[in-house]
Protein backbone atom coordinates (compact mmCIF):
# COMPACT_ATOMS: atom_id res chain seq x y z
CA UNK A 1 0.00 0.00 0.00
CA UNK A 2 1.20 3.22 -0.95
CA UNK A 3 0.83 6.04 0.99
CA UNK A 4 -0.87 8.14 -2.26
CA UNK A 5 -3.23 4.96 -3.39
CA UNK A 6 -6.57 6.55 -5.19
CA UNK A 7 -5.02 9.96 -5.84
CA UNK A 8 -4.49 11.75 -8.83
CA UNK A 9 -1.11 14.32 -9.42
CA UNK A 10 -0.59 16.99 -11.17
CA UNK A 11 3.31 17.68 -11.93
CA UNK A 12 4.28 20.47 -14.51
CA UNK A 13 7.77 20.60 -15.54
CA UNK A 14 7.77 17.14 -15.36
CA UNK A 15 10.06 16.13 -18.14
CA UNK A 16 13.17 16.99 -16.53
CA UNK A 17 15.08 17.43 -13.30
CA UNK A 18 13.08 18.04 -10.11
CA UNK A 19 9.86 17.77 -11.70
CA UNK A 20 10.37 13.85 -13.16
CA UNK A 21 11.82 13.15 -9.95
CA UNK A 22 8.50 13.85 -8.22
CA UNK A 23 6.35 12.43 -10.81
CA UNK A 24 8.10 8.99 -10.01
CA UNK A 25 8.34 9.51 -6.64
CA UNK A 26 4.71 10.27 -6.69
CA UNK A 27 3.44 7.40 -8.98
CA UNK A 28 6.32 5.36 -6.73
CA UNK A 29 3.47 6.15 -3.80
CA UNK A 30 0.36 4.96 -5.29
CA UNK A 31 -0.75 7.91 -6.94
CA UNK A 32 -1.56 8.37 -10.66
CA UNK A 33 0.28 11.35 -12.44
CA UNK A 34 -0.85 13.59 -14.88
CA UNK A 35 3.08 14.62 -16.96
CA UNK A 36 2.91 18.04 -18.13
CA UNK A 37 5.71 19.86 -20.02
CA UNK A 38 6.10 21.70 -23.05
CA UNK A 39 9.05 18.81 -24.24
CA UNK A 40 6.90 16.47 -25.33
CA UNK A 41 10.11 14.17 -25.43
CA UNK A 42 10.79 13.95 -21.88
CA UNK A 43 7.79 14.31 -21.15
CA UNK A 44 6.27 11.21 -23.19
CA UNK A 45 9.69 9.52 -21.59
CA UNK A 46 8.87 10.35 -18.07
CA UNK A 47 5.56 8.77 -18.73
CA UNK A 48 7.36 5.75 -20.01
CA UNK A 49 8.97 5.01 -17.22
CA UNK A 50 6.44 5.39 -14.32
CA UNK A 51 4.59 2.63 -16.49
CA UNK A 52 7.63 0.09 -16.70
CA UNK A 53 7.29 0.35 -12.86
CA UNK A 54 3.71 -0.30 -13.38
CA UNK A 55 2.33 3.41 -12.31
CA UNK A 56 -0.03 4.83 -14.23
CA UNK A 57 0.78 8.37 -16.30
CA UNK A 58 -0.54 10.26 -19.08
CA UNK A 59 1.49 12.72 -20.79
CA UNK A 60 -0.25 16.21 -21.15
CA UNK A 61 1.62 19.13 -23.80
CA UNK A 62 1.66 22.42 -21.74
CA UNK A 63 2.99 25.79 -21.34
CA UNK A 64 2.28 27.01 -18.10
CA UNK A 65 2.07 30.66 -19.92
CA UNK A 66 -0.66 29.53 -21.54
CA UNK A 67 -3.82 29.50 -19.43
CA UNK A 68 -6.00 27.69 -21.76
CA UNK A 69 -3.17 24.90 -21.67
CA UNK A 70 -3.04 24.88 -18.34
CA UNK A 71 -7.14 24.27 -18.39
CA UNK A 72 -6.99 21.86 -21.02
CA UNK A 73 -3.90 19.62 -18.48
CA UNK A 74 -6.30 19.74 -15.57
CA UNK A 75 -9.44 18.95 -17.77
CA UNK A 76 -7.33 16.02 -18.76
CA UNK A 77 -6.50 14.81 -15.34
CA UNK A 78 -9.83 15.11 -14.08
CA UNK A 79 -11.02 13.56 -16.83
CA UNK A 80 -9.10 10.43 -17.11
CA UNK A 81 -8.00 9.97 -13.74
CA UNK A 82 -11.92 11.37 -12.25
CA UNK A 83 -10.21 14.40 -10.19
CA UNK A 84 -7.19 15.73 -8.74
CA UNK A 85 -5.71 15.30 -5.56
CA UNK A 86 -2.19 16.80 -5.28
CA UNK A 87 -0.28 19.51 -7.72
CA UNK A 88 3.23 19.99 -7.94
CA UNK A 89 3.22 23.57 -9.72
CA UNK A 90 7.11 22.93 -10.43
CA UNK A 91 7.60 24.37 -14.17
CA UNK A 92 9.77 27.10 -14.25
CA UNK A 93 12.83 28.88 -16.55
CA UNK A 94 15.68 30.36 -15.21
CA UNK A 95 15.72 33.52 -18.04
CA UNK A 96 19.03 35.12 -19.15
CA UNK A 97 21.64 36.21 -16.55
CA UNK A 98 22.18 40.49 -16.73
CA UNK A 99 22.37 42.78 -14.05
CA UNK A 100 18.83 44.80 -13.30
CA UNK A 101 19.37 47.02 -16.07
CA UNK A 102 20.24 45.19 -18.72
CA UNK A 103 17.61 42.73 -18.18
CA UNK A 104 15.27 42.97 -21.56
CA UNK A 105 11.74 43.48 -21.33
CA UNK A 106 11.49 40.29 -23.45
CA UNK A 107 13.41 38.18 -20.65
CA UNK A 108 10.90 39.67 -18.05
CA UNK A 109 8.34 38.75 -19.28
CA UNK A 110 8.79 35.42 -20.21
CA UNK A 111 10.43 34.67 -17.02
CA UNK A 112 7.40 35.84 -15.01
CA UNK A 113 5.01 34.61 -17.31
CA UNK A 114 6.51 31.11 -16.49
CA UNK A 115 7.15 31.09 -12.94
CA UNK A 116 4.65 33.64 -11.53
CA UNK A 117 1.72 33.79 -14.05
CA UNK A 118 2.04 29.78 -14.48
CA UNK A 119 1.88 29.04 -11.22
CA UNK A 120 -0.90 31.24 -10.85
CA UNK A 121 -3.12 29.77 -13.96
CA UNK A 122 -2.47 26.94 -12.34
CA UNK A 123 -3.66 26.93 -9.30
CA UNK A 124 -6.92 28.88 -10.38
CA UNK A 125 -7.88 25.81 -12.43
CA UNK A 126 -6.24 23.19 -9.99
CA UNK A 127 -8.48 25.04 -6.89
CA UNK A 128 -12.00 24.33 -8.16
CA UNK A 129 -11.40 20.54 -9.49
CA UNK A 130 -9.72 20.23 -5.46
CA UNK A 131 -12.81 21.89 -4.23
CA UNK A 132 -15.02 19.31 -6.07
CA UNK A 133 -13.02 16.63 -4.36
CA UNK A 134 -13.32 17.59 -0.93
CA UNK A 135 -9.54 18.68 -0.67
CA UNK A 136 -6.37 18.23 -1.87
CA UNK A 137 -2.81 19.35 -2.00
CA UNK A 138 -0.99 21.67 -3.83
CA UNK A 139 2.83 22.61 -3.94
CA UNK A 140 4.78 25.42 -5.49
CA UNK A 141 7.78 25.11 -6.58
CA UNK A 142 9.88 28.52 -5.38
CA UNK A 143 13.65 28.62 -4.50
CA UNK A 144 16.60 29.67 -2.77
CA UNK A 145 16.12 32.71 -4.61
CA UNK A 146 12.83 33.21 -3.63
CA UNK A 147 13.69 33.59 0.52
CA UNK A 148 16.64 35.63 -0.57
CA UNK A 149 18.48 38.23 -3.33
CA UNK A 150 20.52 36.75 -6.32
CA UNK A 151 22.52 39.33 -8.33
CA UNK A 152 22.19 39.12 -12.57
CA UNK A 153 19.19 37.23 -12.10
CA UNK A 154 16.12 39.90 -11.35
CA UNK A 155 13.31 38.38 -13.27
CA UNK A 156 14.20 35.13 -11.69
CA UNK A 157 14.44 36.24 -8.14
CA UNK A 158 11.37 38.20 -8.35
CA UNK A 159 9.49 35.83 -9.59
CA UNK A 160 10.36 33.17 -7.14
CA UNK A 161 9.77 35.78 -4.57
CA UNK A 162 6.19 36.00 -5.79
CA UNK A 163 5.50 32.15 -5.55
CA UNK A 164 6.16 32.31 -1.85
CA UNK A 165 3.66 35.59 -1.54
CA UNK A 166 0.97 33.41 -3.90
CA UNK A 167 1.86 30.33 -1.55
CA UNK A 168 0.66 32.66 1.65
CA UNK A 169 -2.31 33.93 0.54
CA UNK A 170 -3.81 31.08 -0.96
CA UNK A 171 -3.12 28.92 1.85
CA UNK A 172 -4.91 31.01 4.26
CA UNK A 173 -7.78 31.50 1.78
CA UNK A 174 -8.45 27.92 1.61
CA UNK A 175 -6.93 26.33 4.64
CA UNK A 176 -10.97 25.45 6.13
CA UNK A 177 -11.87 23.79 2.68
CA UNK A 178 -9.12 20.85 3.05
CA UNK A 179 -7.04 22.51 0.31
CA UNK A 180 -3.25 22.87 1.70
CA UNK A 181 -1.05 25.00 -0.33
CA UNK A 182 3.00 25.02 0.33
CA UNK A 183 6.25 25.68 -1.51
CA UNK A 184 9.57 24.44 -1.76
CA UNK A 185 12.08 26.33 -1.85
CA UNK A 186 15.06 24.29 -3.09
CA UNK A 187 19.02 24.94 -2.71
CA UNK A 188 21.89 24.39 -5.65
CA UNK A 189 20.43 21.12 -6.95
CA UNK A 190 22.26 18.85 -9.32
CA UNK A 191 19.73 19.63 -12.40
CA UNK A 192 19.88 20.80 -16.19
CA UNK A 193 19.24 23.83 -14.86
CA UNK A 194 21.94 24.50 -12.96
CA UNK A 195 24.40 23.41 -15.60
CA UNK A 196 22.80 26.55 -17.57
CA UNK A 197 22.98 28.28 -14.88
CA UNK A 198 26.93 27.42 -14.43
CA UNK A 199 27.86 27.47 -18.30
CA UNK A 200 29.03 23.97 -17.38
CA UNK A 201 32.05 25.71 -15.98
CA UNK A 202 33.53 23.55 -13.07
CA UNK A 203 34.77 26.27 -11.44
CA UNK A 204 31.11 28.00 -11.13
CA UNK A 205 29.70 24.76 -10.18
CA UNK A 206 32.33 25.11 -7.23
CA UNK A 207 31.56 28.19 -5.98
CA UNK A 208 27.83 27.02 -6.30
CA UNK A 209 28.71 24.28 -4.31
CA UNK A 210 30.03 26.71 -1.36
CA UNK A 211 26.65 28.04 -0.80
CA UNK A 212 24.97 25.21 0.10
CA UNK A 213 26.17 24.62 3.80
CA UNK A 214 26.34 20.34 3.28
CA UNK A 215 28.88 21.01 0.71
CA UNK A 216 27.29 19.65 -2.30
CA UNK A 217 24.16 20.09 -4.68
CA UNK A 218 21.18 18.36 -3.75
CA UNK A 219 19.69 15.50 -5.59
CA UNK A 220 16.46 16.28 -7.45
CA UNK A 221 15.09 13.00 -5.89
CA UNK A 222 15.64 14.79 -2.16
CA UNK A 223 13.20 17.28 -3.15
CA UNK A 224 10.74 14.57 -4.78
CA UNK A 225 10.67 13.07 -1.92
CA UNK A 226 9.57 16.28 0.44
CA UNK A 227 7.49 16.79 -2.41
CA UNK A 228 5.47 13.31 -1.75
CA UNK A 229 5.42 14.37 1.89
CA UNK A 230 3.25 17.53 1.54
CA UNK A 231 1.44 15.66 -0.79
CA UNK A 232 0.27 12.60 2.02
CA UNK A 233 -1.51 13.08 4.66
CA UNK A 234 1.60 12.86 6.67
CA UNK A 235 1.49 16.42 6.42
CA UNK A 236 -2.04 17.38 7.04
CA UNK A 237 -1.20 20.37 10.17
CA UNK A 238 1.06 21.81 7.12
CA UNK A 239 0.15 24.93 4.77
Amino acid sequence: MGTLDGTTALVTGAGAGIGRAAALALARAGAAVVVADIDAVHGIAVVGDIEHERGRALFVAVDVADDAQVEHAVLRAVGEFGGLDIAFNNAGIEGDPAPTHECTPENWRRTIAVNLTGVWSCMRHEIPAMRRRGGGSIINCSSVAGLVGFASIPAYTASKHGVVGLTRAAALEYATEGIRVNAICPGVIDTEMVDRFSGHDAAAKAAMTDLEPVGRFGRPDEIADAVVWLASRQSSFVT
